[in-house]
């Protein structure tokens, strides 16, 4: 057994201190769990990815055709890119990541996902915050730096633990009627806007996806909780815009 606790990075960022640790619980088995932490606060685990994963499968089962070109909002660990690869029909997956120590985390490999997404040819970092690239002026910009106003099949989106936990107050304008449906314009016609939360079904964010956005479901992912013996949730919300 290697060691039970270790820190493998730490540094600054743009909200704060980002740390990267790694860490095994011979309770629960022999394996490596891997942990980000944004100053005191735990942003996200390798313990609990069936949601993560769930996001990418739930988004890209709804898309239609083939050679799909999808973005995917927040890098964390990697699981729900790593995830959007194994759909063939993937040709192209742009990855938005604001911290660019997780970036370089996945780059440098410090991370088990991050070989898997450097080795695939149809995957891209890019630099940048999900929220304001989202309601960038297409004909200037959007989620490709080097095509702008180009539209992609799937949006898919994990960086809030949900519509009302944020990570940063300013955050929050992104969920409203008027900025989901500025990001919409990056969608092609019937192109699927796809985002995981870490608590229930939020009706207002139900009522805001369902002003610009047709067969919006949100669907629940159970997953055991080995720490308090019993069954937990996240949820995955799948939208489609007209057309």
């Amino acid at each position: 057994m290697g060691l039970l606790f270790e820190q493998i990075d730490s540094q600054p960022s743009v909200i704060g201190e980002i740390t990267l640790r790694r860490r095994r619980i011979p309770a629960i088995g022999d394996r490596d769990i891997y942990e980000v932490k944004l100053g005191e606060e735990f942003l996200m685990s390798s313990m609990f990815v069936d949601a993560e994963i769930a996001l990418s499968d739930l988004g890209l089962n709804a898309t239609k055709g083939d050679n799909l070109s999808v973005v995917v909002g927040g890098l964390g660990l990697g699981y729900t890119a790593v995830a959007a690869l194994k759909h063939e029909r993937v040709s192209e997956l742009l990855v938005v990541e604001y911290l660019e120590p997780v970036i370089r985390w996945h780059r440098q490999e410090l991370v088990p996902l991050g070989k898997e997404l450097n080795a695939d040819p149809r995957a891209r970092y890019v630099h940048g915050s999900f929220f304001d690239l989202a309601v960038a002026d297409p004909e200037t910009g959007g989620f490709d730096p080097d095509a702008p106003g180009k539209q992609f099949d799937a949006i898919l989106l994990d960086i809030d633990h949900s519509p009302r936990a944020l990570l940063h107050d300013s955050n929050a304008s992104f969920y409203t009627v008027d900025n989901i449906g500025l990001m919409a314009r990056q969608l092609k016609p019937g192109g699927i806007f796809a985002m995981w939360s870490n608590e229930g079904e939020d009706d207002e964010f139900m009522a805001v996806l369902r002003d610009g956005f047709i067969d919006v479901a949100c669907h629940v992912v159970k997953f055991y909780n080995p720490f308090q013996n019993r069954e937990s949730f996240n949820t995955v919300y799948v939208a489609r815009i007209p057309g």
